[in-house]
C-alpha cells in the first residue's frame, strides 16, 4: 500500500488482508449470523491494518456483511490516521461520542441489519455494555449475539507471512534473554537490567530496519520475583538471590513472549521449584499436535504436577494462542474443559511459572507452532535455569 505520508501504509499487501476478511465472513456466515461487528483493537489490526489507536473513549466498529466490502465507523479526528494505517476503503466518521450510536445505527440501516442477527465481541476489549445498549436503544430490533470468539478462531492459525513476523520477532526475544543471562551480577537493579536489554534491542534494531522492537515484560528480582506482572525498580539483587524475566518482541503487531529465569549464586527452593517447570514444558510440547484438544494439552502438565506432590504450585491457564498483541479477550487458551482442536500454523505461549512454598514465582517456558508432523519451538534459547 502506497501513501503520500511518510512512514504510513500497512505492512502485508493488500491481499493478504482480504484473506483474512474472506476467511473471517465464512465463519461468520458458518456461525449463522447476517453480520459481524469487530471493535476489538488486535482483531481491527489483524483485518484490516489499524492498530485501533485513536479508539481509547468510545469503539471504532468495523462491520463486516457476507458478500459486501467492510466499512469502518470512526471518530471524524482520526480519519486521516485511518485512511493511512489501513487498508479499508470505505468510511463513516461521527464527531462526539453521543453521535457513535445513531452513526453506526444508520451503517446497520443501510446494510438493512436492523432486525437481524449481528454477532459483537461482547468479551473481549474496548466495548462496553454502554456501547452496546445505546446501539439497541437505537435498533430495538437488532438481535445481538456473543461473537467474542469468532476473530480468534480463524486468526489463531497463523499464515506464512505472519509466522515470518513472529520467527523475526522472536529473534529479538532470543536476543532479550541472552542479554538478562550475560549482564546479571551482584548490585544491578531491575531497571538497569531493563534498559540493558532495551539497549541491545535498539542496536539490533538500527542494524535490521528497525521494524522489530520490545513490546513488554516482567523483570523481577530476590523478593520482588514473589509479585506477579510488577513493573521494575530501582531493587538490586544481591548473591543467592533469585531473578525472573518474562519478555516478548514485536514485528507488526506480532508478539512472541518468553519466560526465563536464572539465579545469581544458589538458591534451592527455587532450583527446585524450576526442575519441576522444565519437567512440566517437556510434558507440555510433547503433548502439543494436531487434533489434540486444548484441554487434553492442559491435562497431561497438571498429570506431571499431580504425580510430584505439589500441590498448589501451580495457579494459571497452562498456555494461550498468541499472534497480533500479546493477549486478547477470547484466545484460544489452555485450560481445564477447553474444547478447541489444535490446528497446524497454530502459535502457543506456555509460560509454566510455579509457586513456591514461601510465594516465589518462578519456572520456564516455551513458544510453539503447531505443524503438521507435531510442534516446532520457535525459541533457540534452552528453558534450563541460568545460574550466574
Amino acid at each position: 500500500m502506497s501513501s503520500a505520508i511518510p512512514l504510513t501504509g500497512v505492512p502485508f499487501p493488500k491481499s493478504e488482508y482480504e484473506r483474512r476478511q474472506l476467511n473471517v465472513l465464512a465463519a461468520v456466515a458458518s456461525a449463522g449470523l447476517d453480520a459481524l461487528v469487530v471493535t476489538a483493537h488486535g482483531h481491527l489490526r489483524y483485518l484490516i491494518g489499524y492498530d485501533g489507536n485513536g479508539g481509547y473513549f468510545a469503539p471504532f466498529p468495523l462491520i463486516m456483511v457476507p458478500g459486501q466490502s467492510p466499512i469502518f465507523v470512526i471518530r471524524q479526528y482520526d480519519e486521516q490516521a485511518v485512511r493511512s494505517y489501513s487498508c479499508i476503503e470505505e468510511v463513516v466518521t461521527y464527531t462526539q461520542q453521543q453521535d457513535f450510536r445513531k452513526v453506526c445505527a444508520d451503517v446497520l440501516r443501510r446494510y438493512g441489519l436492523q432486525s437481524k442477527r449481528i454477532g459483537f465481541e461482547l468479551g473481549c476489549w474496548n466495548l462496553a455494555v454502554a456501547d452496546v445498549n445505546a446501539l439497541q436503544s437505537q435498533l430495538p430490533g437488532l438481535k445481538i449475539v456473543d461473537a467474542t470468539r469468532l476473530v480468534s478462531s480463524v486468526a489463531a492459525v497463523k499464515g506464512e507471512l505472519e509466522l515470518k513476523c513472529m520467527r523475526d520477532a522472536m529473534r529479538t526475544t532470543d536476543l532479550a534473554l541472552r542479554t538478562f543471562q550475560g549482564s546479571l551480577r551482584e548490585g544491578v537493579t531491575e531497571l538497569e537490567m531493563a534498559a540493558t536489554i532495551s539497549a541491545a534491542i535498539r542496536a539490533e534494531a538500527r542494524s535490521a530496519g528497525g521494524e522489530v522492537g520490545l513490546s513488554g515484560g516482567t523483570i523481577l528480582f530476590g523478593e520482588r520475583t514473589k509479585l506477579p506482572h510488577a513493573p521494575p525498580s530501582q531493587h538490586p539483587i544481591s548473591n543467592n538471590e533469585p531473578a525472573f524475566l518474562e519478555i516478548g518482541a514485536s514485528k507488526h503487531g506480532y508478539t512472541v513472549g518468553m519466560v526465563r529465569c536464572a539465579v545469581l549464586g544458589r538458591h534451592l527452593e527455587v532450583e527446585s521449584l524450576h526442575t519441576l517447570a522444565e519437567e512440566v514444558i517437556d510434558v507440555l510440547v510433547a503433548a502439543v499436535k494436531p487434533g489434540t484438544s486444548a484441554a487434553e494439552v492442559d491435562a497431561a502438565g497438571r498429570e506431571v504436577l499431580k504425580r510430584s506432590g505439589r500441590k498448589g504450585v501451580f495457579r494459571q491457564r497452562t498456555g494461550y494462542q498468541t499472534g497480533i498483541n500479546w493477549t486478547e479477550r477470547g484466545d484460544l487458551s489452555l485450560e481445564p474443559g477447553a474444547e478447541d482442536i489444535l490446528k497446524p500454523g497454530m502459535t502457543l505461549h506456555i509460560p509454566n511459572i510455579l509457586c513456591s512454598e514461601n510465594g516465589y514465582l518462578f519456572g520456564a517456558g516455551a513458544h510453539v507452532l503447531v505443524t503438521e508432523r507435531g510442534v516446532e519451538l520457535l525459541s533457540q534459547t534452552p528453558p534450563t535455569l541460568y545460574r550466574a
